[in-house]
């Protein structure tokens, strides 16, 4: 074997091993695939993968927060019909509908050109790619962050406060981001922050800048909704409603009262998705 030969096999052997530790080359999406998807990042790239799938949750469903869906529901036909809308920030109460309530307005108005793209809190820095994938598309999409808050210093936060607000270009028609969170702020907030008159050795120079910092992304959504825990009334409500959907009786929705009321009490909460929780337990029991 000559030593060009030998060259030659050495090379490709290199360029095998070199090619196996590449990321594998992302492969544009097939929207007619479904209506919602999830950006997945995969050796160092992302993207999306179509939801199967979807949670069949309408807006009926949602019981005890009139006000929200009212909100919610009309800054999405904005959206959708082209009109201005604002991205949005639904806050508060844990198990009362934020997360539901968004996949709802999927099912209501995919057929009219809706689709939803579920980012995680770690991918949010890939949201400028995402918003570039999609820009030129036919359909509406809806950046969808789930529980979302943050620690200080996670790089995330500032990729937020970019797409929703903060880059020399404009943002995309087609493109809203809507995300739920139990933390009005989305950063941690301390004693600290509110002693904006007290000074120590290390303490900030400016603490009212770091307050306004700490308020800044959240008042980059243009809309807030504010969800509140259920009173004992509106959480049976719930708890029939569902029981209902399940095709329990009127007879077996007012047996079911008092189990209700005990499973709130072991869970240490009365919401939506307690009641929920329950009515799928107390039919299966029961065997209905």
């Amino acid at each position: 074997m000559d030593q060009l030969t030998l060259f030659l096999r050495r090379a490709e052997l290199l360029i095998d091993r070199v090619e196996a530790l590449l990321p594998p080359a992302v492969q544009s999406a097939d929207f007619e695939q479904g209506y919602a998807f999830c950006w997945r990042v995969r050796q160092g790239r992302g993207y999306l993968h179509p939801v199967r799938q979807l949670a069949p949750i309408r807006l009926d469903d949602l019981q005890q927060i009139h006000t929200q869906k009212q909100l919610i529901e009309q800054n999405t036909r904005q959206f959708i019909a082209g009109r201005p809308a604002n991205n949005v920030l639904l806050t508060g109460a844990r198990g009362t509908g934020k997360s539901s309530l968004i996949k709802a307005c999927l099912n209501q108005f995919a057929d009219q050109g809706l689709r939803l793209i579920e980012v995680d809190k770690d991918d949010l820095h890939d949201l400028a790619d995402i918003v570039e994938l999609v820009a030129d598309r036919p359909e509406k999409f809806i950046l969808f962050c789930d529980d979302l808050s943050f620690e200080e210093g996670e790089r995330g936060y500032k990729a937020l406060k970019v797409a929703l607000d903060g880059s020399i270009s404009a943002q995309s028609d087609n493109v809203l981001i809507y995300a739920t969170s139990n933390r009005r702020h989305l950063l941690p907030e301390s004693h600290a922050d509110n002693s904006s008159y007290h000074r120590s050795e290390n303490g900030d120079l400016h603490p009212g800048e770091t307050v306004e910092e700490k308020i800044s992304l959240s008042e980059r959504f243009g809309l807030w909704v504010s969800f509140y825990p259920f009173g004992q009334d509106d959480y049976l409500d719930i708890v029939a409603h569902w029981l209902s959907r399940l095709g329990c009786s009127a007879e077996h929705i007012v047996a079911a009262r008092a189990d209700a009321l005990r499973w709130a009490l072991q869970r240490g909460s009365r919401s939506g998705r307690v009641a929920n929780q329950f009515a799928r337990a107390w039919v299966g029991e029961h065997g209905l």
